[in-house]
């Protein structure tokens, strides 16, 4: 992973509909926020949502986080007009397209190829916005590594519980809570795992969707407990209540982190020359290597990117 890696650990969902949420939304501490125009704005406020999102990208007040846009899926007549106006409008602005209900990887390329005409047409620099491809359904999860690798903008996999829970029929009307009869495991296991997979193959981050339930934050930080042990990165919120929690859990702890950064230090030391050009040695009680190094890459990286601070210094041997 990637020293320069931007964590995603709280997606924030906003519609791009009302303007007094995007205001509020500016000032929250989420890493990703993306301003919606497909499920969370009705057919008849599309248009005026496209015109709410160009404009308060264009404005000040945001802070550090990536901003990004959901468009309408291919299926529909809004996607054309979504990409056109708010990336023509503000795309000096935009961080990446989240692209929802995705099947197959002609979906993304068409997304890369208008989004390529439309920077050119701007004066934008071709490329430098991503694409966020959001699995819905069954033939999404079948396609995701054809998906994953079809442009080099796409930047995450994302999942997209509710549609796809409807395109299995699954029994139950409570996303992201296990269905009634499952009573062992984990029903979505096997989706969050290929998702996962499709992702550390191609160098994709992760993204967990939505727990409705938003009031009962414990509920919500026990589901995203779960992805966060899978590897995930992150997970979508739905209300200011949902952030800190999902920043906190898919943060590496602080004990993880301070271990991960002794690790680098101690590996950097003992392989040296003046370590001894080791290639395994000894860190306290346990044996580390070639592959401790990697793993502590993975923390280190995640916990710098949260702003962590190391509480422990590597003291080489006498």
């Amino acid at each position: 992973m990637s020293l320069s890696y931007k964590p995603r650990r709280s997606v924030l969902a906003v519609p791009g509909s009302s303007r007094k949420m995007i205001e509020k939304a500016k000032g929250l501490p989420a890493d990703e926020i993306f301003l919606d125009l497909e499920d969370a704005v009705s057919p008849l406020a599309k248009e005026g949502a496209r015109t709410n999102i160009v404009e308060a990208l264009a404005e000040d007040g945001w802070g550090e986080q990536l901003k990004v846009v959901r468009v309408n899926d291919w299926t529909t007549d809004a996607t054309y007009l979504d990409v056109t106006s708010v990336v023509g409008g503000a795309g000096a602005h935009l961080d990446a397209i989240l692209l929802p209900k995705v099947p197959d990887a002609s979906h993304v390329k068409a997304l890369d190829l208008l989004l390529t005409q439309v920077e050119k047409a701007h004066g934008l620099e071709v490329g430098r916005i991503g694409i966020e491809p959001q699995i819905e359904n069954a033939i999404g999860l079948t396609n995701i590594n054809e998906i994953a690798t079809a442009s080099p903008r796409v930047q995450t996999l994302v999942f997209g519980p509710a549609d796809f829970m409807a395109s299995i029929n699954m029994r139950t009307l409570v996303v992201g809570e296990q269905p009634d009869g499952y009573d062992r495991g984990d029903a979505y296991h096997h989706i969050l795992m290929t998702i996962l997979m499709a992702a550390r193959a191609h160098g994709l981050q992760a993204i967990d969707g939505p727990y409705l339930q938003i009031r009962d934050v414990d509920a919500f930080r026990r589901s995203a407990q779960r992805t966060a042990a899978l590897g995930f990165d992150g997970k979508w919120v739905l209300h200011p209540s949902q952030i800190d929690a999902a920043n906190e859990v898919f943060s590496p702890r602080q004990d993880d982190y301070d271990k991960a950064e002794m690790i680098l230090d101690a590996y950097e030391w003992h392989t040296s020359d003046a370590g001894g050009a080791r290639g395994a040695a000894m860190l306290g009680d346990e044996m580390i290597d070639e592959a401790s190094r990697k793993m502590a890459l993975v923390i280190s990286a995640k916990g710098r990117a949260a702003g962590m601070t190391r509480t422990t210094v590597f003291d080489p041997p006498q």
